[in-house]
């Protein structure tokens, strides 16, 4: 047999048959479609009724516009967005060492045992599942109204939640460098901090700015349920319906934002210049 028979006898081989995955593709768009219209009836959701509320909505914004920027008003909040800001600064920066050294007991490469490894994962877990209003709550009936129970409340989530953050990053980093340290008889603690934190320092400061830029915004949040700053004051001025003044607080807290976020902006570009 020649070798150009050889070649014709070969057959083409079958095209795969896709009505398996158009039915597992049809089977999963349903699934979807009954989820959503669970959650539609479960949230009640009506457009409807959002309509039917336009008037209302109107008349709130017609009390709310235009806005008290008498300094009355915006002297509190301009004070009120500051305590904000630092609420958010110290919510980010205290939880720090205590996300740092979990992270480092959650991460694989660094951690000592097994067991302290879920230990760590475990309680990551938990601080990063009650949310800060929670922690808010019970830290305002603790210690009373004020800012501090909001930074105590950034705090404990924070490190749930930068932990697992900065777990992950040491857990993917490049493992060549931590090997060739481990490779000359170092401890856990020496590879960790000869070889793995110098290799994801810039990645752990990014994950650290974002943070910051959430706690910011969270803190606004906490001073609704008493936790100081300027959410305490868009929480009066709504009980008081002088929504002229809550408009003030909120173009303030926008404001706020802007200038947080372009100060992240600034400080990641000069982190990602000098790597």
């Amino acid at each position: 047999m020649t070798t150009t028979e050889a070649v014709r006898r070969l057959r083409v081989p079958p095209k795969p048959r896709r009505p398996r995955v158009l039915l597992g593709a049809g089977a999963l768009v349903t699934a979807l479609l009954v989820v959503h219209v669970i959650a539609w009836d479960a949230t009640e959701f009506s457009p409807a009724a959002l309509a039917e509320g336009w008037d209302g909505m109107a008349g709130f914004l017609g009390e709310a516009i235009p806005p008290d920027l008498s300094w009355e008003v915006l002297g509190p909040s301009l004070e009120g967005a500051l305590v904000t800001l630092w609420i958010g600064l110290l919510g980010t920066t205290l939880s720090v060492p205590f996300a740092l050294v979990l992270a480092l007991l959650a991460a694989r490469g660094t951690t000592p045992s097994g067991w302290i490894y879920q230990a760590a994962r475990s309680l990551l877990s938990f601080l990063r599942a009650v949310p800060e209003v929670v922690f808010a709550l019970i830290f305002v009936t603790a210690v009373g109204l004020g800012p501090f129970p909001g930074v105590l409340a950034l705090v404990f989530h924070n490190v749930g939640v930068m932990g697992k953050l900065w777990a992950e990053a040491l857990e993917d980093a490049d493992p060549g460098p931590a090997l060739a340290v481990r490779s000359t008889g170092a401890s856990r603690t020496q590879v960790a901090t000869h070889a793995l934190l110098p290799l994801v320092t810039p990645q752990l400061f990014g994950l650290l700015l974002y943070r910051f830029d959430v706690n910011v915004r969270s803190s606004l949040v906490l001073g609704l349920v008493g936790a100081g700053g300027i959410g305490f004051l868009i929480n009066q001025s709504i009980k008081l319906f002088r929504f002229d003044r809550m408009l003030t607080h909120i173009l303030v807290v926008l404001v706020l934002i802007v200038l947080v976020d372009q100060l992240s902006a600034l400080v990641r570009r000069r982190l990602g210049s000098g790597s």
